[in-house]
């Protein structure tokens, strides 16, 4: 499966709970409803807080794919309206 077309691209390794989500917010805040955001976080804290988070602010984890053998993530957000 082909990855979505993104608008924008973080990479948050090595940054902390809750900064990693602060930035994914601050970024998809500047993006337009449906435009996707990529995001790469450590496995973990950052990979069981991030994801709950951009749901309950009405946006949606459209793809997960692991990256450097599960030590970190590259997660797909979709922009909700």
């Amino acid at each position: 499966m082909e990855a979505p077309e993104t608008a924008g691209r973080l990479d948050l390794r090595g940054t902390p709970c809750p900064m990693n989500f602060v930035k994914t917010k601050l970024a998809l805040e500047e993006m337009g409803p449906g435009e996707v955001l990529e995001v790469i976080l450590d496995e973990g804290e950052p990979m069981r807080n991030v994801p709950r988070a951009v749901k309950e602010e009405g946006h949606r984890v459209v793809r997960v794919e692991p990256l450097d053998g599960g030590a970190a993530f590259s997660l797909f957000i979709r922009r909700g309206e």
